[in-house]
């Protein structure tokens, strides 16, 4: 006699990139060893890499795509962990008052959203003659900055990837049309204001985010904390 197969149950999450309605279910067992093992190494791209085929074996493929972007990618996989794991996640969080200390805050996954800041736009007028459009990082992105060792190399590595147009006047150039030096030549010439509006796209975008409020039992001060990116909500 075979021996029947364990069923697991199935979730429905909110894409929060395009709002679709996604079906999931919670990571096996032999899943989350190689997620553990994947943490153990406490090598960035190795972690991510472990995250996004969990999120996409657990999804049946509908999110954990290397195109997706990131915060979906995070979003997706604690909501999955939640159901996996627990919905309760322990963070050792130092109190900024002292800087020293640490206390335990549990958090609900269910609490935890995706924000967008209001003014939040992926179309960036530098000025009369240019406009940039941009897309958000993906895992690729994110993969691919993990093997670029200087921090300010990456932060221009993804800017220059997440242009997905450049309208000058009535034309419009796409990125895949555009060589690295064209793009490296274009940059080198913004101003420093240009390049801020760039950043304010960044700094805006949709991003895992939680503010809490922890008390230091050693100074009784309460203090405001804000939980942002998958790093934060993982302790």
């Amino acid at each position: 006699m075979a021996l029947p197969k364990i069923t697991t149950p199935t979730y429905t999450l909110d894409k929060p990139s395009t709002g679709e309605k996604v079906d999931y279910r919670p990571f096996l067992v032999g899943e989350e060893k190689v997620l553990l093992m994947a943490m153990e190494s406490e090598e960035e791209n190795q972690i991510y890499k472990s995250i996004l085929n969990l999120v996409h074996s657990c999804t049946d493929g509908k999110m954990g795509n290397k195109d997706d972007p990131m915060f979906d990618l995070e979003y997706a996989f604690l909501k999955i962990r939640g159901k996996s794991v627990a919905e309760s996640i322990k963070l050792n969080i130092t109190c900024p008052d002292d800087d020293t200390t640490k206390v335990e805050y549990t958090l609900n996954t269910d609490e935890i959203e995706i924000l967008v800041d209001d003014k939040h736009t992926n179309v960036i007028k530098l000025n009369d003659d240019f406009t940039l459009n941009m897309r958000y990082p993906t895992v690729d992105d994110t993969l691919q900055s993990g093997k670029i060792k200087s921090d300010v190399e990456k932060v221009f590595n993804l800017m220059k990837n997440c242009i997905s147009s450049i309208e000058h006047g009535e034309e419009i150039y796409n990125r895949v049309d555009m060589s690295a030096k064209e793009l490296d030549e274009f940059f080198d010439s913004m101003t420093q204001k240009m390049f801020e509006e760039v950043q304010k796209f960044f700094e805006s975008m949709p991003t895992l985010r939680k503010e809490i409020e922890v008390t230091n039992p050693n100074t009784n001060v309460k203090s405001e904390i804000t939980l942002e990116g998958l790093s934060d909500f993982l302790g």
